[in-house]
């Protein structure tokens, strides 16, 4: 299914071609202003340098020329030459009945390349907290939109498995241990005695000491620190895969930091042999020219240990010659975006091997009012408690307001719907804006939420129900009839619904899709409203409401699920 913004690029580009001779990228726009046109396009302004005349002059004489077609009805200027285009209703028919019978054609796109998408990432012996929660679900959007698009997606869990809090981790598992509390609950228990570690070490700087010594045994092949360390990963792992599990997110790959230790060496060879990093006050340092306004990169300390941007050049090597990856996004928090800079700056100047497309999208943390998370400190909100607490309110509205639903139904609706609740509130915002955590906000059900959009599809569903449940027939693939504003607005609105795919991947907002599904749903409401659906006693404007409603559920039921939330029949 050609998208029709791309119908219309063709059709344009051949008039212009035709009536002025000149080849111009033609730029099309949807229209969001009532009585402006269904697209419009700047083509006469861009071009009025070139053309040497007025831009509504252009435009009139493109109009007057424009030849007879089976998809635009008619044009019109508008201000300064904007060219205002209106569709046949013909046209929106037969492309309205493809939704959901024919693929998007997105051959337009580069989606040509291998591309690995870097997310989530939790440090080992940590339970996953909301502060978590960006990274995992934007990271997800992303996948699945880019995989939607035409995309070949790997999908990486590059998971905190090396480094200094495994020598703190085992100095608590050696003083601190509650072995029934271990055996119990293990990721609780390594989580406290990590915290106990970062408490007692404050009034005895000494373990600090003896944390690193445990590091570098560790570091060094001891056998019982390998043991423990392998011990406090499968460990993590079974607790992360719940929570994977529960959110509807899957990965190609776990591979961690440890995965790239050995071929840390490897790197720091390159860069010495190359004198690309130097050695200054017994660490080993990558300097950069002053118009880059980059701090210098340390890529080893002089103690021997290697760094993240180690390890991240480690990490670009063997995507590109093991995977043959061509294309990498990385997904963290905005505090990271100098080291990422600094990282893909080294790989530039390392060439082949190195130097292929990196992307590095960063989003707004999310806090509290009166600070961040942070495991160290206790001050976090465990996300399956999170998960649990929304399906928990979720439950309670179910009671009163549908009480009549078997108790499996009642669970089953209570977790989707709680945990689209969340991931909407993340998704639906800005990614490069913080975020304040606030439960009232998380849990609202009501205005632009993941519920309201889940109850929208619902609403459908229940329409069908209904003419099922009253033998009413009716045929879901019959001409829409256009015979009011409202009809139209929504079939214009369930066609624009690819472009805005389109837009969300190339900018990497899930947000985009957000507002476009509330704009859809509240325009759905609308219609739902104005007209008679399953009570139209005309077949055929029955048939018609019927097939936008089909639709409509089609398009809210993928959008929903690009952003990794599923849909229910009846809430």
């Amino acid at each position: 299914m050609e998208l029709i913004n791309k119908q219309l690029e063709k059709l344009i580009y051949e008039n212009v071609k035709n009536i002025f001779n000149i080849d111009s990228d033609i730029e099309i726009q949807s229209s969001n202003k009532k009585g402006f046109g269904d697209f419009a396009t700047n083509f006469a302004m861009v071009n009025s340098k070139t053309l040497g005349k007025n831009p509504r002059e252009i435009a009139q004489t493109f109009i007057d020329n424009f030849s007879e077609n089976d998809i635009i009805e008619k044009l019109e200027i508008a201000g300064p030459g904007f060219i205002n285009i209106f569709l046949k209703s013909k046209f929106i028919n037969s492309e309205f009945k493809k939704i959901g019978k024919e693929d998007y054609d997105f051959s337009f796109l580069d989606n040509g390349k291998k591309t690995i998408i870097d997310y989530s990432s939790p440090n080992i012996a940590k339970r996953m907290h909301i502060g978590h929660l960006r990274s995992t679900i934007i990271g997800d959007s992303i996948k699945r939109i880019m995989k939607f698009t035409g995309f070949e997606i790997l999908a990486d869990n590059h998971i905190g498995d090396w480094g200094t809090q495994f020598g703190k981790l085992i100095v608590g598992y050696d003083r601190w241990l509650d072995q029934k509390n271990y055996e119990e609950d293990p990721i609780e228990e390594l989580e406290r005695i990590y915290v106990k570690f970062s408490e007692e070490s404050k009034n005895d700087p000494e373990l600090e000491s003896i944390a690193r010594e445990e590091l570098r045994k560790l570091q060094s092949g001891d056998e019982r620190n390998n043991r423990l360390w392998h011990e406090f990963i499968d460990i993590s792992l079974k607790e992360y895969d719940k929570i994977y599990k529960r959110l509807n997110i899957t990965f190609d790959l776990y591979n961690g930091e440890s995965f790239y230790n050995d071929m840390m060496p490897d790197i720091l060879d390159i860069l010495v042999s190359r004198k690309i990093a130097v050695e200054d006050q017994d660490a080993l340092v990558v300097f950069f020219d002053e118009d880059t306004k980059l701090h210098p990169c340390i890529v080893q300390k002089k103690d021997g240990s290697f760094l993240y941007s180690t390890s991240d050049l480690a990490t670009i090597k063997y995507r590109r010659e093991v995977l043959h990856i061509d294309k990498a996004i990385y997904i963290t928090d905005e505090r990271q975006q100098d080291h990422f800079r600094q990282v893909f700056k080294i790989a530039e100047i390392l060439g082949d091997g190195f130097d292929y497309e990196k992307v590095h999208v960063w989003f707004g943390i999310m806090r509290f009012k009166d600070g961040i998370f942070s495991t160290r400190l206790g001050n976090i909100i465990k996300l399956n408690d999170l998960l649990d607490e929304a399906k928990k309110e979720v439950r309670k509205t179910i009671e009163i307001k549908n009480p009549g639903i078997p108790d499996d139904e009642k669970e089953k609706i209570s977790e989707i719907v709680g945990i689209g609740a969340i991931k909407y509130f993340d998704l639906s915002q800005n990614r490069t804006s913080p975020v304040i955590f606030e439960w009232e906000k998380v849990l609202s059900f009501e205005g632009n939420t993941g519920p309201y959009l889940q109850y929208t599809y619902a609403r459908i569903m229940s329409v069908f129900r209904k003419l099922n449940g009253e033998n009413i027939g009716y045929n879901e693939e019959s001409e829409i009839i256009l015979e009011s504003d409202i009809e139209r607005d929504l079939s214009l609105m369930l066609l624009n619904f690819p472009n805005i795919v389109v837009k969300a991947g190339e900018t990497y907002r899930p947000n985009l899709i957000a507002d476009y599904l509330f704009e859809t749903a509240k325009t759905f409401s609308t219609f739902y409203n104005q007209k008679h659906i399953a009570n139209e006693t005309d077949l055929a404007l029955r048939n018609s409401r019927i097939t936008l409603a089909s639709k409509t559920a089609h398009v809210l039921k993928a959008g929903l699920d690009l952003l990794g939330i599923k849909t229910v029949d009846r809430m």
